[in-house]
């Protein structure tokens, strides 16, 4: 379980919430393209109360979906007892042959973890798709089907960025389901999970769509679906139906304080999953494009500092030396507004829209640079997912921001990787309330590049009251707008 506070910038491949899977403790041990088979929808069914019927639905669906079951063997680091396998007590215990918890024959024993989770068939051939985190370090894989089949599968493979895995069992003309489409699914409709929450074999549960393109903390690749059906430990992998029987996405998260549902879960949307599932099944693993940019997220302020009304695109705040956008002319300051067409609403669209494409491949990006639209063509990567002391004979200078500044020495601008620059010495006033820092480095004024403070201070003058400021803090650039009045 992890919950962490979103970051207001973003490497896009460009470089509390709870999995849903159940695992419990067992005893010690010593050592081509597949797509689903299209099948008729299934008209939902209104009750006399004007409620939605499933029964005709899940009749239908329910036999694509199965239990797995996964066994694994977790090597001892730390015995039952609570030792630490390399603290010197642990040591003592076993030369003395003092019995110790977990312990057999002065040696610690591998423990065996057993794990629950559901998937669904998408071939008849046998390909399931589930959650990597269901299938992560198994030993063992056994799929059961509701007509009490059971099979031993084999992990085709998984990513772990997108939590989507592919396994394969050894059957034919095998039920599956057939895939829907997620991006077309509506805020209010009605949606059914099927899974094994807590191992309790296909059971079926029902809410609603509760919003659409959710980004989680540290997640930028999945615009996950948020409803509120119930999804507990065990439903790991498994399902979520539209009422036309369509699949629309992976059940994958919770959030919870207690381990239970709360009302709030989240899945997969299944277009995200099928590009995962191509590549596992092609490659056994995934390749993604990177651009090598820092982007930043921006408000209407800062927006129209950049000529633009509202706050839309990406903003980059750095560009990797020597990557990609570097060498196709992206620069700091750009807005990018469209990858192959496509728009980028925000920032968070763009690690999607890049890393669902391949290394090596050719996009175009729709820039928004010195208030005009340009068009530049880049060629992905593949993803592999201080400032020194014054210059003496310098004096520090302050001014409407309240900022005592410097000129970068040539050394300093070389070991940041930058032309030039000034140093923040101290703040007061304005700059100490927008949160700027001693030792950050100013690079420019509404795109503008400074290096000596008499530049900086007729860049002021001449933006007015309000303005768009570029600073480096560490190795990490942004954009922050600053008022006067």
């Amino acid at each position: 379980m992890k919950m962490t506070l979103p970051r207001s910038l973003v490497l896009a491949g460009v470089a509390a919430v709870a999995f849903a899977g159940c695992l419990q403790d067992g005893p010690g041990v010593s050592t081509s393209h597949a797509s689903a088979v299209p099948s008729a929808p299934v008209a939902p069914v209104i009750n006399r109360a004007g409620l939605p019927d499933f029964s005709a639905l899940v009749e239908k669906v329910g036999p694509a979906v199965v239990n797995i079951s996964v066994t694994s063997v977790q090597k001892p680091a730390e015995n039952e007892a609570g030792i630490d396998a390399n603290d010197p007590f642990f040591d003592f215990f076993r030369r003395f042959g003092i019995p110790v918890p977990g312990m057999q024959g002065g040696q610690a024993q591998p423990r065996v973890t057993q794990g629950v989770g559901s998937g669904f068939i998408i071939s008849p051939d046998g390909y399931v798709l589930t959650n990597t985190h269901v299938v992560a370090g198994a030993t063992e894989v056994t799929v059961k089907m509701t007509d009490k089949r059971e099979f031993k599968a084999k992990v085709i493979g998984s990513d772990q960025r997108t939590d989507v895995a592919l396994i394969k069992i050894d059957g034919k003309d095998l039920p599956t389901v057939r895939l829907g489409d997620a991006e077309h699914a509506k805020v209010g409709e009605w949606v059914i999970a099927v899974g094994s929450p807590f191992g309790f074999d296909n059971t079926v549960t029902a809410g609603i769509i509760s919003a659409k393109s959710r980004r989680l903390p540290d997640e930028t690749y999945v615009p996950f679906l948020q409803t509120d059906v119930a999804i507990n430990p065990g439903n790991s992998g498994g399902p979520l139906f539209n009422l036309n029987g369509d699949v629309i996405g992976i059940n994958s998260q919770i959030y919870s304080r207690s381990g239970g549902f709360m009302g709030i879960s989240f899945a997969i949307p299944i277009d995200v999953a099928i590009q995962v599932k191509d590549q596992l099944q092609k490659h056994g693993k995934v390749t993604r494009g990177r651009l090598g940019v820092l982007l930043q997220e921006f408000d209407d302020d800062l927006a129209q500092n950049f000529g633009l009304a509202k706050a839309k695109g990406a903003l980059v705040a750095q560009v990797e030396a020597g990557g990609p956008a570097a060498h196709a002319g992206i620069e700091s300051g750009d807005i990018i507004l469209s990858v192959d067409g496509k728009p980028v609403a925000d920032v968070g669209d763009l690690p999607r829209l890049i890393g669902e494409r391949h290394p090596g491949e050719k996009v175009k990006l729709g820039i928004w640079r010195n208030k005009a639209n340009k068009e530049i063509s880049v060629t992905l990567a593949e993803q592999t997912d201080g400032v020194a002391a014054a210059v003496p004979g310098t004096k520090p200078e302050t001014g409407k921001l309240g900022a005592e500044v410097r000129s970068l020495s040539s050394a300093e601008a070389s070991q940041l990787g930058v032309p030039g620059g000034l140093v923040i010495e101290r703040v007061s006033g304005v700059a100490a309330k927008i949160g700027l820092k001693r030792g950050d480095v100013i690079l420019a004024i509404n795109n503008q590049r400074v290096t000596t403070p008499a530049e900086l201070k007729a860049r002021i003058d001449a933006a007015g009251d309000r303005f768009a400021l570029l600073i480096q803090r560490g190795n990490q650039r942004q954009f922050m707008t600053i008022r006067l009045k």
